[in-house]
């Protein structure tokens, strides 16, 4: 499971026609075009994929969607969090994962529970899932950080835990689990514009969101740092750092859909609570994009 989860993965979208239905015409197109340009892996109902706006039943077709697209070419990770534990383990225990690889599943929301809380939680999870287990840490949107001694207690505790996407933001954080993790256990950037920097630490790649509308380059530049080719990784950085920024100014995914849209992939739709960007921020991204050039 190691080397599935080495390089770029990328956090699939969800695209909506101006009514409001799912794309999936364009699902279709999207991951065609990631599987075409390097992508080395896909998330699928991610929280870049407004998971929490969909029906059970859209979600389902989501899946099947993107499964039967793929047909086994890439490896693919399912989004399964919440924060009801008995409930995502009858989940876990009844659904059909045929296509699936691993599981990424997000610490509890809302609830706020102890370090005790999430490593029970987890436990639970782990004893519950024939599929490997990504964790996944996102204090800025989950309001509790799991911290460092609790994910190395996980990874040590249960063989089917194989990563984390850490999106703390915290180096000193990271770095300590990637020091003191077993060698089967992985450590993947949750933030694209620190990817670069967390490579040189010691990560094996990033679960991405400008990767929905750059696989290529930024798949080129996870390859050249895990290939030690930092000079030129860093270029590719560089180039893409006034992007990133632009991204999640006003959340995400409204900035990747608002690239994607611009690129003429989607439709710029998103489905309440969560808005288009402001005019302001789509031109910006549209002059970002129009002076781009990416030839490191």
């Amino acid at each position: 499971m190691q080397n599935k989860l080495r390089g770029m993965g990328v956090a699939l979208v969800t695209p909506f026609k101006q009514d409001g239905d799912i794309d999936f015409d364009a699902l279709k197109r999207l991951v065609e075009y990631q599987i075409t340009n390097g992508t080395d892996y896909l998330v699928v109902l991610g929280t870049t994929a407004e998971t929490p706006t969909l029906t059970e039943e859209e979600k389902e077709a989501v899946i099947q969607t993107v499964v039967s697209t793929v047909h086994g070419r890439v490896p693919l990770v399912l989004g399964m969090g919440g924060n009801n534990t008995q409930s995502l383990v009858n989940k876990i225990r009844t659904s059909d994962f045929n296509g699936i690889d691993a599981l990424l599943s997000v610490t509890p929301y809302y609830n706020k529970p102890s370090q005790e809380g999430l490593y029970r939680h987890y436990e639970a999870i782990a004893k519950a899932s024939k599929l490997p287990i990504i964790l996944y840490n996102v204090p800025g949107r989950t309001g509790v950080n799991m911290l460092p001694e609790t994910t190395l207690r996980l990874a040590h505790d249960f063989s089917n835990i194989v990563a984390i996407k850490e999106a703390s933001g915290n180096f000193t954080q990271i770095d300590d689990i990637i020091k003191n993790k077993p060698e089967r256990f992985s450590v993947i950037s949750g933030d694209d514009g620190i990817t670069y920097p967390l490579l040189t630490l010691g990560a094996v790649g990033v679960i991405s969101v400008i990767g929905n509308a750059f696989p290529y380059e930024f798949s080129r530049m996870v390859r050249l740092a895990l290939n030690g080719d930092y000079q030129h990784a860093l270029l590719i950085h560089h180039q893409f750092t006034e992007l990133i920024k632009l991204l999640f100014v006003e959340g995400n995914p409204a900035g990747v859909k608002s690239m994607l849209a611009a690129m003429g992939f989607i439709e710029n739709r998103l489905r309440l609570p969560l808005v288009p960007t402001t005019i302001t921020t789509y031109e910006k991204i549209r002059r970002v994009l129009d002076q781009l050039d990416i030839k490191a």
